[in-house]
């Protein structure tokens, strides 16, 4: 694993979905007017045939999904994550969950990376899918992850709702990662608290692990790409024996990756102490950059730092962030 500052690439999943594409004609894209923002621009050019620009009609889209994943097909949806969850819904859970058909969600724009404020900004899309039965759901952190998680879901049973980053994607993971649909990634152990994170929190929570260490804070960092089904034996793993577990994610607390640590943390009976850092069951403002929302909603290394030091309470004064300035090209325009 690198560490930061980290390279970038442009387009990871649409050359992935390409790639995929091209060996298996099962795949077609669908696009909700969002085509060029989604990646997928790519696919439209080469294979036109396979691909169908909805409009802005998420609703019809999802229910044109389910009719062709019954008829053979693999449909990969696509449009910004609150458009591919919190307006089509209802069309998700009986066109698409209910009768467990192989349609892939692709949500753009996570949490508060929008700056189009509350009718953008997907912050609880995780806890909408993850309360759907039969829904795998996916929060890729890098440029690598991705590559690999778009051939990992192509035939896994029932639906997958896959959470990406827009824009300059960067390259944390080196050759050698290995996703999986089933186990979390356990980037290091640590005897007095760990940090539990995915998507776009976890380069924050490398960083925040690293300072803690100098701190002489033994933290654990363990990601956890796939919310539901979340691998619970790990996260309880990694929580064994440590003091403090810290998430942190780009979505409320109400529902994400915090609460379902926390359930698997209570039903395993873990005595360590949680904290949560993401969105306080509130709605973000809009504001020109990704960096102004993540300070103003303690979404940074140092909110994962703080919360990590409140928890063990060593006492003396709380070990500083280097800092972060905003990064270039974290918005794309739209």
């Amino acid at each position: 694993m690198r560490r930061p500052p980290y390279p970038t690439v442009l387009k990871p999943y649409g050359t992935a979905l390409l790639e995929l594409a091209r060996a298996d004609e099962r795949i077609v894209c669908l696009s909700g007017d969002l085509t060029r923002q989604c990646e997928v621009d790519l696919f439209r050019d080469e294979l036109p045939d396979r691909f169908v620009n909805v409009g802005m009609a998420e609703a019809n889209m999802i229910g044109i999904a389910g009719a062709l994943a019954r008829a053979g097909h693999v449909p990969f949806v696509h449009t910004f994550g609150v458009f591919a969850t919190r307006r089509p819904f209802d069309q998700i859970v009986n066109a698409v969950a209910y009768p467990n058909l192989p349609v892939r969600i692709v949500g753009f724009m996570p949490g508060v990376s929008s700056p189009g404020g509350p009718s953008h900004q997907a912050v609880e899309d995780v806890a909408l899918m993850r309360a759907l039965p039969n829904m795998t759901v996916v929060d890729a952190a890098d440029a690598t992850e991705i590559r690999q998680v778009v051939p990992a879901i192509l035939d896994h049973p029932g639906p997958v709702y896959l959470r990406l980053k827009r824009g300059e994607i960067p390259v944390i993971f080196d050759d050698g990662y290995e996703f999986s649909l089933s186990r979390a990634q356990r980037l290091h152990g640590g005897r007095d608290a760990v940090i539990i994170a995915n998507g776009m929190m976890l380069p924050a929570a490398v960083v925040a692990a690293d300072v803690l260490a100098d701190a002489g804070i033994d933290c654990g960092l363990l990601h956890v790409p796939v919310v539901k089904p979340l691998d619970a034996a790990t996260v309880v793993d990694a929580a064994a024996g440590a003091r403090a577990v810290v998430t942190a994610e780009n979505h409320t607390v109400v529902g994400g990756v915090g609460a379902a640590v926390a359930e698997a943390l209570a039903e395993a009976g873990s005595g360590a102490r949680l904290r949560r850092v993401g969105l306080r069951d509130t709605f973000a403002e809009g504001a020109l950059t990704a960096h102004h929302l993540f300070q103003t909603y303690d979404l940074t290394t140092q909110s994962i730092i703080d919360a990590v030091w409140t928890a063990l309470g060593p006492g003396g004064p709380t070990p500083v962030a280097p800092t972060s300035p905003a990064a270039v090209g974290e918005y794309s325009p739209v």
